[in-house]
């Protein structure tokens, strides 16, 4: 998982999305001052703006390029966060230890999910607020993934992340250690310059897990997977003109919680 991430550059990947973290973090209202752990913060587009709205912020990833990323990002605006390397599945931080504990897009992509419900409670104090945003079955990026796990099928038991975007399977996973569990979708949109091919072109290049997979395919298999991202960017483009810009409606399962 930490090498999957740290290749390409989700830096570049993450500013297309920015302005999505920003609303994100807007609909959760959490009071300044809270101690809040951002799990797979990347380089920080969800802890940014939580320190922006004075919380007392920690991010946490795997993948230490993009801590460097955050940490830099964090400097530049004068914004005290702290950024450790860790895994979502083993936080490496004591029980009962923040107000909130957010994901945006993070989380989700662990490999066992028990473990990632499991220590996001045992890190919150008691009634301590969980707020996570996964992308969704039903999303533009759930079809990006069946699309490119045609290709290249995931390991055996390894589940699907977008199942954290899945309303029913998102609350069994949290029953055992919270309560007030609440799902709502919310809108986001891959706002991209560049015509779908480009897209397509964009992803392979930044994004860690699309550059992967490519990287397991001989020639043909390439251009197989290729053809296909292509043609799924194609046939969700809404752009006006096509040819130079690509705006493709996304959506996402916000998700809220409670500690028990």
């Amino acid at each position: 998982m930490r090498s999957t991430w740290m290749a390409g550059d989700f830096g570049v990947v993450a500013k297309t999305i920015s302005g999505g973290a920003e609303d994100f973090i807007s609909r959760l209202a959490i009071p300044a001052g809270s101690k809040v752990l951002d799990v797979a913060c990347g380089t920080g587009n969800t802890a940014i703006p939580l320190a922006r709205r004075g919380c007392i912020v920690t991010g946490v990833d795997i993948a230490t390029n993009l801590l460097e990323q955050g940490r830099e990002r964090a400097a530049a605006e004068g914004l005290a966060i702290t950024f450790d390397e860790g895994d979502a599945e083993a936080l490496p931080y004591p029980d009962a230890s923040f107000d909130a504990v957010t994901t945006m897009f993070g989380a989700m992509f662990a490999p066992r999910p028990e473990l990632v419900a499991l220590e996001s409670a045992r890190v919150l104090k008691p009634g301590g607020l969980l707020a996570m945003g996964n992308w969704n079955p039903g999303s533009f990026t759930g079809a990006m993934f069946r699309a490119g796990t045609k290709h290249v099928p995931p390991p055996p038991g390894v589940q699907p992340p977008v199942l954290w975007g899945d309303e029913a399977t998102v609350k069994s996973r949290l029953d055992p250690y919270f309560t007030n569990i609440e799902t709502e979708l919310v809108s986001i949109d891959f706002d991209m310059p560049v015509n779908p091919a480009g897209a397509v072109d964009f992803f392979r290049s930044h994004f860690g897990p699309t550059k992967v997979m490519f990287s397991k395919l001989d020639e043909a298999g390439q251009g197989a997977l290729y053809s296909d991202l292509v043609a799924l960017w194609s046939g969700a483009n809404v752009a006006a003109d096509t040819d130079t810009h690509t705006l493709v409606k996304n959506q996402y399962l916000k998700v809220t919680a409670r500690k028990k």
